[in-house]
């Protein structure tokens, strides 16, 4: 709370004033922040189990914040708690998929909407730039680079989100990136086995949108690339069902 000290109290300016000081970020905050990188980045798998005492030890803290993580993250539905007091990611299904591609394809595809007039000279050289890096990535053809291009993909659509101009829309992409992020990467992967070459076409197509201001084919554009992983991991799905 900031304080105004009285008239005539012979201080100057800087010091009418008395300010609360700020508080540190907590472990807590660290833990989730890491727990939460790595979800939306896909490092865990889709149905892959956890220990609380195996996340500590990979992070190297108690299991107290490790727990206080997991129940911020649960509550998020980005983790699901076992009965055995373990807990799993959740696996992918296609109820889950459809879900996650709906939720994501009204909530983003409006957020570009928004930024397509909004976007910068700079803005647009910037996500040119990244794209460029993840060209070069997919012609190395090295699967070590998956998690610079999982980075890549995030970094390149949260830039184009940002200049949406609205600060209520951003948390909702967050949250579902963070549902959806262990299936992003599963079908990464799932092109690579099936010899797949993900296509750069659809940011080409963003950027392209984007460059025209064209709010429309941004969000076309936009529902092509999104959409692509899902129906691929849904393919997938219903094969191993009839099989």
């Amino acid at each position: 709370m900031i304080r105004q000290v009285e008239k005539g109290s012979g201080l100057d300016a800087a010091n009418s004033i008395a300010l609360a000081p700020v508080g540190r970020e907590t472990v807590q905050d660290r833990v989730y922040s890491e727990l939460r990188r790595a979800l939306i980045g896909g490092l865990f798998e889709p149905g892959q189990v956890l220990t609380i005492r195996q996340l500590a030890d990979a992070l190297m803290t108690s299991t107290m914040p490790v727990r206080d993580a997991i129940g911020r993250l649960t509550s998020e539905q980005a983790l699901e708690a076992l009965p055995n007091r373990t807990i799993r990611v959740p696996p992918i299904t296609l109820d889950r998929i459809d879900d996650l591609l709906a939720a994501r394809i009204l909530i983003e595809g409006q957020a570009i909407a928004l930024a397509a007039p909004r976007m910068t000279d700079a803005q647009l050289t910037l996500i040119r730039d990244q794209m460029a890096e993840w060209e070069a990535l997919r012609l190395g053809g090295d699967r070590a680079a998956v998690d610079r291009e999982v980075a890549l993909n995030q970094a390149f659509h949260f830039e184009i989100y940002r200049a949406c101009g609205s600060a209520i829309l951003i948390p909702m992409i967050e949250s579902l990136w963070l549902q959806s992020g262990p299936c992003t990467r599963a079908a990464i992967f799932a092109f690579s086995d099936a010899g797949e070459s993900d296509a750069a076409r659809f940011h080409h197509a963003i950027v392209d949108a984007l460059t025209r201001r064209d709010a429309e084919a941004a969000r076309a554009a936009l529902v092509a690339d999104i959409s692509r992983p899902f129906a691929f991991l849904r393919q997938k799905l219903q094969a191993k069902d009839t099989a």
